[in-house]
Formats: structure tokens, sequence, C-alpha cells
């Protein structure tokens, strides 16, 4: 018994010593995304008229993107069933949601470079870890403009949009916010982990990132099902809108889905994180240099 007992506890601390091993690298992969992001910002901020001009393009690009529905509007009352105000709070979130993540994590999308031409070697020799040092790299601030945009076009939506308000619904809306972002960057981790393989790969990323957020303009009304159930089940880009909008809009749910499923956002950005990090480990495990 006093073996079994004394084999219980070298176990027990060796799972703490391994979980203190995981805060502690979560900790400081924080701490090093922080430094580095913090010395581009202020590289861009050396420059203010023309992060001012960069951050105001970024908004006025992004906004073409509803005023696309806009001159749709001007032609049907509606798309899908969805008046437009109830479109416009779908874009608002997907918007904000995928802009907080690009803000935070867009620069994934250079990785491939990095893989083919090797610069990602000299990451790999930097006592930070190799996502966070990704993550940072050359961090964008005029990204900022595309959550501006974003938040601009949902406050429109909640001022218009016909909504029996309840504490529930009024919770519900920063969750499914912060859950969607925490979706996308799983999106933007895993595209990065494909390109150790597929190495000039950012575009078939985009059609995930880029694609994702277009689609999610857009009520599950007007796609076929397959499309929403792909959505749904494989990439669940549904959990950042189209689900918890359904709730506070009261609108039938994709797929006739039961109603909880509404509250299921933050499940759904913990699952895809955790496979993105898997995805990313097993990726930088496969790397091999370029060989020159």
């Amino acid at each position: 018994m006093a073996e079994v007992a004394e084999a219980a506890e070298a176990a027990e601390a060796a799972e703490a010593a391994r979980t203190g091993v995981r805060r502690g690298r979560v900790v400081e992969g924080v701490r090093a995304y922080g430094l580095i992001a913090g010395m581009w910002i202020r590289s861009t901020m050396a420059y203010r008229t023309s992060f001012a001009l960069t951050a105001f393009g970024n908004f006025a690009m992004t906004a073409l993107d509803f005023v696309a529905i806009l001159l749709m509007f001007s032609r049907v009352d509606a798309l899908g069933g969805y008046s437009l105000p109830e479109v416009a709070f779908l874009y608002g979130l997907s918007g904000v949601s995928f802009g907080l993540a690009d803000l935070a994590i867009g620069s994934m999308e250079r990785l491939g470079r990095r893989v083919r031409d090797g610069t990602l070697d000299t990451l790999l020799v930097r006592p930070a870890p190799v996502l966070a040092q990704v993550a940072a790299d050359r961090f964008a601030l005029r990204r900022l403009g595309r959550v501006v945009q974003g938040l601009l076009v949902l406050g429109y939506a909640l001022a218009v949009v016909d909504i029996d308000w309840t504490a529930a619904k009024v919770l519900l809306l920063p969750v499914a916010l912060i859950s969607g972002a925490g979706i996308f960057c799983a999106v933007f981790v895993a595209a990065g982990a494909f390109q150790f393989a597929a190495q000039d790969a950012s575009e078939v990323a985009n059609a995930f990132t880029y694609g994702g957020t277009t689609m999610l303009q857009y009520p599950p009304t007007v796609f076929a099902l397959d499309l929403v159930r792909g959505a749904t089940f494989v990439l669940p880009l549904a959990f950042v809108n189209w689900l918890p909008a359904s709730y506070v809009l009261g609108r039938p749910y994709p797929l006739d889905l039961p109603g909880w499923v509404a509250f299921t956002p933050p499940l759904a950005a913990a699952a895809c994180c955790a496979l993105a990090g898997l995805a990313w480990r097993a990726g930088l495990r496969s790397y091999r240099s370029t060989g020159s």
C-alpha cells in the first residue's frame, strides 16, 4: 500500500510539473507577443499621419462590403427572409469578430513565405514561443479600421432592429463576439499550420478566413443545406453569428438545431483552439528548414 501511495504521489507531482510548464509557456508566449506587438505599434505611431490614412483606407475597403448589401436591398425588401437591419446584425457580429482576430493574429498568413525562404529559422533560435512571434510579427494596427467599421454597422443594427431584449440576449452578445474572434483565431492558426506542408497556400487559407467572414455576412437561408452543414459541423463558423443571432433575433435555427446551441460558441471556440494548437505543434515538428 505504501508503494502504491508513493507511485500516486509521484504521478501527481509529475502531472503538476507538466501543468506548471504549460502555464509557464502560455505566460511566456503572451509576454513575448505583447513585447513584439508593442514594438510594432511604437513603430507605427512614429508616423501618425501614415497610420491614420492606412487605417481609414482599411475602414473604407471593408465598408464596400456593406455598401454592396445596401445596393442589394435597394432592389429587394428581404434577403432569404431577413430584413436589412437583421442582415446588418449578422454583418456586424461577423465583422467585429473577424476584425479582432485579424488584428491579433492576421500576420499568420505570412508564415508560408517564411517557410519558403528559411527565415522561420531565426524565430526558432529565439527564446520565445514561435507561435507568439509569428502572430505578432509586423503587428498591423491599421486593421483597427475593420473593427471600427464592424462596430458601426453593429451599432446601426442594434438601433433599428426589432429585438425583444432579455438579460440572456444582452449577455450573449459580448460572449458571441469574443467566441467568434477565438474561432477565427483558430482558423488562422490551423491555416498557418497547413502552410508547413503546402508552403504556398496563403490563398487557400484566405478562402476559410476572409471567405468565411464574407459568407457569414449573409443569412444561412440563402445557402445550400450542405454548405450550412459544413459551416456548422466541419468548420464551425456558424457559431460565430448564425446560431447566436438566431436566438437574439428570434429566427428559426439553421438545420433545425435545438435552442441551447446558441449558448455554445465558447465551447466551439475552445474546441477549435485546441485542435488548431495540435495542428500547429504537428506542423512545427515537421519543419525541416530549406536545406540550404
